[in-house]
């Protein structure tokens, strides 16, 4: 195993240890897997599927410290449009 700290924020957020795809592997080179892409019925591209490799699983973490929500207040918003902005020219 080699885990690594990262922060996710689904379902929650919060800190967690992961496990990370071997660099070494010779089936995947260190992806963690492999993309396939496939069509529909008249062969255009219809998606992307993901295969994981053997050298890892995805699914081994631990949550090691949940992190607080921001309170609504506090949140990041959209700036407001500026009334005093124009893509006129000044002349």
């Amino acid at each position: 195993m080699r885990p690594r700290i990262r922060r996710i924020t689904w379902p929650y957020p919060a800190l967690i240890l992961t496990d990370t795809p071997r660099p070494t592997c010779p089936d995947c080179q260190g992806e963690g897997g492999h993309h396939h892409d496939y069509g529909d019925e008249t062969g255009e591209y219809a998606g992307t599927e993901w295969d994981p490799c053997d050298c890892w699983d995805e699914a081994r973490r631990w949550t090691l410290l949940p992190l607080p929500r921001l309170p609504r207040w506090l949140r990041r918003r959209r700036p407001a449009v500026d009334p005093w902005a124009s893509n006129e020219p000044p002349f």
